[in-house]
């Protein structure tokens, strides 16, 4: 395992809930990032921690090889890679996110 990929599985197994985005929760530099911070938020997290992938282009790309998921944001939840944007919307919707946070 790589210095990025180890530094990156640290972090994801140190925090409950992590979002990797383009920004911070309190300034999202992208329309999908913010929206993966605003259900967060609607889930009643608050112990979210945020990973700026555009201080860091190690991260930014090592996260994509780690995850093997081409896309940011991505959200991790009990060291466990649940997904992007899309899905997070849809695990909403549907309560799957909120059960899965409640577990974690």
């Amino acid at each position: 395992m790589s210095d990025v990929q180890q530094r990156i599985d640290a972090m994801v197994k140190g925090h409950r809930v992590l979002l990797f985005m383009k920004g911070s929760a309190q300034f999202p530099m992208c329309g999908f990032s913010g929206r993966a911070v605003q259900i967060l938020k609607a889930c009643g997290v608050n112990d979210l921690h945020t990973v700026n992938v555009l201080e860091d282009p190690e991260v930014r790309q090592g996260i994509k090889d780690y995850a093997q998921w081409p896309t940011i944001p991505q959200l991790y939840v009990g060291g466990e890679f649940v997904g992007g944007s899309d899905i997070m919307m849809e695990m909403y919707e549907s309560g799957e996110l909120q059960q899965l946070l409640a577990k974690a």
